[in-house]
């Protein structure tokens, strides 16, 4: 019995040999600093290839950030398993984020974007109407920090092609006083 003690008392902190535990000298996972972005994943999509032994299974996620007062960016990541992949296209994301011109709660004029086969209509609504919008869209929308839009997905329902879509009309708003900077007159004088 005492040899059995003394054996026990040789280990390390955590009761084992190996010397970890839980009060050991484990390394600890660095904890991240929240991130000044929101994060949404869009889809994720699963493809495969067929080998000799079978199939291989490999995910691709669409993943956008946004800060919710006019800055967005979306980023496609691809990887072995969806976590990693989700990982792969919030950094993707990160690295892409762009400034919106903004009215308010709303966008300031209506606009169409168009990316491939995709095309989305925006509307600027009144306050309190909502983001009227589906899936991939409303995700834009909500991580720009627009409350209240009206939008429409014309031909293409494909995720990636409706983002492009989506952000290329949001690329292309402009206000009364950017126009009237490119014009060289006063914004008054637009708008009057």
């Amino acid at each position: 019995m005492a040899e059995q003690q003394q054996r026990n008392d040789n280990r390390g902190p955590g009761g084992d040999r190996r010397g970890g535990g839980r009060d050991g000298n484990r390394r600890r996972r660095e904890e991240a600093p929240p991130s000044e972005f929101s994060e949404k994943v869009v889809s994720i999509n699963r493809v495969s290839k067929t080998v000799k032994g079978g199939r291989i299974f490999k995910f691709s996620a669409l993943c956008v950030v946004g800060d919710g007062k006019g800055r967005v960016g979306f980023g496609l990541g691809k990887a072995g398993e969806i976590s990693e992949a989700i990982r792969k296209g919030i950094e993707d994301a990160k690295k892409n984020v762009e400034t919106i011109t903004l009215s308010g709660s709303t966008i300031p004029h209506e606009v169409i974007g168009v990316f491939g086969a995709g095309r989305v209509l925006m509307k600027p609504a009144a306050p309190g109407t909502g983001v009227i919008a589906g899936g991939p869209v409303r995700a834009v929308m909500e991580a720009v920090g627009i409350k209240d839009v009206y939008s429409k997905c014309l031909r293409s329902n494909n995720p990636q092609n409706v983002v492009n879509a989506t952000m290329v009309g949001l690329r292309s708003l402009r206000d009364a006083a950017q126009v009237a900077k490119i014009r060289g007159k006063n914004p008054e004088d637009l708008i009057g």
